[in-house]
């Protein structure tokens, strides 16, 4: 007698980030006051949403005062400085609409190479 082979029971989906989480992954990209905030916010319930996009906007912000440096140079460097400063604009941009939505999407190009170096940071 063969018995009946039950379905599998159903995918649960991961869970949503709360507000707490995406309150800290937001505040972390508005500006240098807005980054301290949400390691503050960030210290007192950690999250793994609230690490990832805190070690992103740390490494934009490193990489905003290092173009900086490299602006003092005459000529080639006020063109790379531009156009580093248009990359980092979108790269922001890209990253604060992944906290937006709740989502660990890395940065192109850089934002991988931000969480293996940061990665002892904010865990």
């Amino acid at each position: 007698m063969d018995s009946p082979v039950s379905p599998p029971p159903p995918a649960v989906p991961p869970p949503s980030p709360t507000g707490e989480d995406k309150t800290v992954a937001i505040v972390s990209y508005l500006t240098l006051i807005g980054f301290v905030v949400a390691v503050v916010l960030h210290s007192s319930k950690k999250t793994a949403l609230g690490s990832y996009h805190l070690r992103q906007a740390l490494g934009l912000m490193l990489a905003f005062f290092a173009i900086g440096f490299v602006c003092v140079i005459p000529i080639l460097g006020w063109i790379v400085g531009f156009v580093g400063y248009v990359a980092l604009l979108v790269f922001w941009v890209l990253g604060f609409m992944a906290a937006i939505n709740g989502e660990m999407k890395p940065l192109p190009l850089i934002g991988e190479h931000f969480q293996k170096w940061f990665a002892g940071a904010f865990s």
